[in-house]
């Protein structure tokens, strides 16, 4: 028996494509909710914000007086990582070390605006390249295994180079782009922790036709260890400010060109493919529904105008095409075998085997929460 259709009567979520929303008796959902009830303690576009900022920005150059750097940043030639990169470089004088992980996948949009970020002061550059053949088989693994996250190699690769140089320069700081104002809300379903290399390797070992020796890979557990011993930490400094992505995108453009791409996660032409058609034609999920509710949350648009905008079609079918085909050129596989892949069967990465780290992982944090409760006092 099918569930009636329902959306959000304060966001724009629906029950469309993931068995983890519910709504209360007002029509709203847990989502906007959740994020609603967090912001006060996640999102400060006010002058507590501005202390907090102060106070790490004060940190940073403190702890690193001795160090070439103050914090490495992941760039993708994207709003979020471009705008935190202007700012942390022009606007607060960090010395920066960006890492850039070149996947062969970038737009000529994004390629134009990772050189302009180059070129700010204070920052130094490193665009790591996979070895393409290991890569792009991968990846194909991956849409033949038919699970929802093609993105967890490239992520995985990303965050592997980023803990690398942190390591590498003595450093304890990564800034993320990651955001209160534009990812509030993200969809529980069809995703999974990019972390889960048992996860990885099995998927390639069945789908693909490579190796993976010579990849950047990071795992739960040794990410867990690296954090716990060199005490490194994630922040997001866009929540300490009032970011509004109009605002950041036409300050971008001011001063270095920053050129728009047209869409959260679009500057990648695997990503764009990933959002816009793998989720949509897959597994029926339109990313624009998160995107857009987070927005109407943070309060940058109406949801009036987020039902607008989601009413236009998600892609221009030509568009996609011309995107598809530059994907399957670049992975070497046929037309054939990419509509096969895509009317096989849908699967999600547990249907493969997953790392026992992470099944355990809820309990080990609940053993230290309690520990520390009764037997470690504060």
């Amino acid at each position: 028996m099918s569930i009636p259709y329902q959306q959000c009567t304060r966001c724009i979520m629906d029950n469309n494509s993931d068995e983890f929303i519910e709504f209360d008796d007002n029509g709203f959902c847990n989502y906007c909710t959740q994020a609603i009830e967090s912001r006060e303690s996640v999102y400060f576009p006010n002058q507590q914000g501005q202390s907090k900022l102060n106070e790490l920005l004060r940190r940073l150059k403190e702890q690193n007086t001795k160090n070439r750097y103050d914090c490495v940043m992941g760039i993708s030639g994207g709003l979020d990582s471009s705008y935190l990169a202007y700012l942390g470089t022009v606007k607060w004088d960090l010395r920066v070390l960006a890492v850039h992980v070149d996947d062969g996948f970038n737009t000529d949009i994004s390629t134009r605006n990772i050189d302009r970020i180059s070129n700010f002061p204070n920052i130094d550059l490193r665009t790591i390249k996979p070895d393409r053949k290991q890569y792009n088989e991968l990846t194909k693994a991956y849409m033949r295994a038919g699970v929802p996250n093609l993105a967890v190699p490239q992520d995985n690769v990303l965050f592997a180079c980023l803990y690398k140089f942190l390591k590498e320069n003595n450093l304890r700081t990564f800034l993320s782009g990651g955001n209160f104002a534009l990812e509030c809300i993200l969809q529980k379903g069809n995703t999974y922790d990019v972390f889960d290399l048992r996860n990885l390797k099995h998927i390639n070992k069945m789908f693909g036709s490579a190796g993976i020796n010579k990849l950047t890979l990071l795992s739960a557990l040794q990410r867990d260890i690296d954090l716990h011993l060199l005490k490194i930490e994630s922040l997001r400094p866009l929540n300490y400010i009032d970011y509004n992505r109009n605002r950041a995108m036409a300050e971008l453009s001011e001063f270095c060109g920053f050129e728009y791409y047209g869409g959260k996660h679009l500057e990648n032409d695997l990503t764009r493919f990933i959002q816009q058609f793998w989720f949509y034609n897959k597994f029926g999920v339109d990313k624009r529904t998160s995107h857009l509710s987070s927005m109407i949350v943070s309060g940058q648009i109406t949801r009036e105008d987020a039902i607008k905008e989601y009413s236009h079609p998600l892609y221009e079918t030509e568009d996609m095409e011309r995107v598809i085909d530059r994907i399957l050129f670049s992975l070497e596989m046929t037309s054939s075998e990419f509509n096969e892949i895509k009317n096989n069967p849908t699967k999600q990465h547990t249907d493969y085997p997953t790392s026992f780290y992470l099944k355990i992982k809820p309990f080990i944090s609940k053993i230290k929460k309690y520990w520390h409760k009764f037997f470690l006092p504060i």
